[in-house]
């Protein structure tokens, strides 16, 4: 008997793990709340783009097309190269859109126990001899119609991190958005506007953000560019984080490769270069390797060297972020270093849009 597998969510990791089950050869069905692909970029601010490299955020059997030459692709480009890459797997008759998964249960036949929740299927492999999922969905466009009961083998979640839920903070009584006499909004609400719906919303307004991460920093760039300077944004933010410039963060990731090779000496060096490889040699360990005519040496980096060529760089970006950006003027200079932690929480932002 065929097993049925089910996806819950048409975001890149939906189609992602769409195509891979039909590789293997299952027929999947995948669920969709919304009525297009493309996860949280089927809705987004008008002002967001890219924030990594388009070379770097791309299937690895799909690539960009030629078309898009810029670094940094808008909300627009990223939404065509998904919808290609869903439209080049054939994966798009598999989605049943407009179709909310409201509830799952894990069914067994008769009184059986369950072997072990801590295993797939109880027992360690996907498919239960015995068990099944029963997928509760309705329709999204029509809370009154009669729900759907889908019975299935297995059941992957791609419903991303937030999955439409607000993060909204609990107010004291009488001290929260009832008392305020203008509009408010979270930004999910406001990304799922249409774009000239969302321009009227906010045109001649004060508008102020609280929060300082990316989908606050995009709301910011598309609020300026709507209202000038005549009425200012503002944002009210916790902690201040690094706003990294998006040409700064391709050229970071250029220069970890391109500064180990100031540690090899080179033939027809000049002076400076030399003395820059005999300086920075304690960080270099080389053996001999064996090639088909010649022994030539190689470049072994320890954790110790890729750590402080790392450190290395990112110092000297933050000295010109310090320096490019009037940080200390309206005291946003952020209390720990960038390598502290935002690199690795991936908690910076890229903003081309305000330098």
């Amino acid at each position: 008997m065929e097993k049925r597998v089910a996806v819950i969510g048409a975001g890149i990791s939906g189609l992602l793990a769409c195509k891979s089950i039909m590789e293997k050869g299952f027929n999947p069905i995948v669920f969709e709340a919304r009525s297009g692909i493309g996860g949280v970029w089927s809705r987004t601010i008008e002002s967001t783009k890219l924030q990594t490299p388009k070379s770097f955020y791309q299937f690895s059997d799909f690539a960009w097309p030629p078309s898009v030459t810029e670094t940094f692709p808008d909300d627009k480009q990223v939404m065509e190269y998904i919808k290609a890459y869903a439209i080049h797997f054939n994966i798009l008759p598999r989605i049943r859109f407009n179709c909310k998964v409201t509830c799952m249960d894990y069914v067994l036949h008769g009184n059986e126990d369950f072997p072990s929740w801590d295993l797939w299927g109880g027992t360690g492999w996907p498919f239960s001899p015995t068990g099944r999922w029963n997928v509760t969905v309705q329709d999204a466009r029509d809370p009154t119609a009669p729900v759907e009961v889908y019975q299935l083998d297995f059941v992957i979640l791609c419903i991303g991190k937030y999955s439409d839920l607000p993060n909204i903070p609990d107010f004291p009584l009488n001290r929260g958005p009832e008392v305020f006499n203008g509009k408010v909004l979270h930004s999910m609400d406001y990304a799922a506007m249409a774009n000239d719906c969302a321009a009227d919303l906010v045109a001649n307004k004060r508008v102020t953000i609280i929060g300082f991460q990316k989908s606050a920093l995009d709301i910011a760039a598309a609020v300026a560019n709507r209202n000038g300077v005549d009425h200012p944004c503002t944002l009210i933010f916790r902690t201040v984080h690094w706003i990294v410039p998006d040409y700064f963060l391709a050229l970071t990731l250029k220069s970890l490769n391109r500064f180990t090779e100031f540690m090899v000496h080179k033939p027809g060096q000049g002076f400076f270069i030399w003395l820059l490889a005999v300086l920075l040699s304690p960080l270099v360990t080389s053996h001999s390797a064996s090639c088909d005519s010649c022994m030539q040496p190689v470049i072994q980096l320890t954790p110790y060297n890729v750590w402080f060529q790392l450190w290395i760089v990112i110092k000297l970006g933050e000295a010109y972020l310090k320096r490019k950006q009037p940080l200390k003027k309206y005291n946003m200079v952020p209390e720990h270093g960038f390598l502290e932690t935002d690199i690795f929480m991936h908690v910076h932002s890229v903003a081309g849009q305000f330098l």
